[in-house]
């Protein structure tokens, strides 16, 4: 019988617990292929956690949360995707915190706007009128953090769309890069 050293036990171990975890997760890695694999060919992202009512009211906070202007915002970026897919998987702990906060925020507006019917109807100055009111919630705090993070994510992910918030600030995607003009290894000066 071989002496089987500690390293040896360890890598044994991660490649069966990591095994183990690819055949218990397999069906949601497929799902999670396929939908980055739609994505990727345009096809129209569905919602998995926001009725499409709810998706209108938490695109058009994001959208006053990153406003677009002279470059698009996270309208165009489809932030909503990726609080929607967020909150379908990786976000589940933020559901109770967006359920009551879309309530709360239509209270809100109805108390500040009697005649609205709803936050997205409302006109650009009201909008921001009724976020400020808010702004100190779990839900108004929530929705910036998850636009703001689904603006600069990886597209993958559900937002960012067309890369829009990368070529805001300038990042370039490139997995290979090259030495800068005018670097040369080993010259001395």
């Amino acid at each position: 019988m071989t002496k089987r050293t500690r390293r040896a036990f360890l890598v044994e171990s991660g490649v069966g617990l990591s095994a183990a975890w690819i055949a218990t997760n397999w069906t949601g890695i497929l799902e999670a292929k396929e939908r980055a694999a739609k994505a990727a060919a345009g096809a129209p992202a569905k919602l998995d956690f926001f009725s499409e009512d709810q998706a209108a009211e938490v695109d058009a906070i994001a959208s006053q949360i990153i406003p677009t202007d002279a470059t698009p915002g996270a309208h165009e970026a489809r932030c909503v995707y990726f609080i929607d897919r967020g909150l379908a998987t990786f976000l589940k702990d933020s559901q109770p915190v967006y359920t009551q906060g879309l309530v709360d925020l239509q209270a809100k507006t109805k108390e500040m706007f009697p005649s609205a019917s709803r936050f997205s109807g409302l006109t650009a100055d009201q909008q921001i009128q009724v976020l400020t009111a808010i702004e100190k919630t779990p839900f108004f705090g929530a929705v910036r953090n998850h636009t703001i993070i689904g603006m600069f994510s990886n597209p993958v992910h559900g937002g960012n769309a067309d890369n829009i918030g990368w070529k805001l600030i300038g990042y370039d995607n490139a997995l290979n890069w090259k030495q800068p003009f005018g670097y040369y290894d080993g010259v001395k000066s």
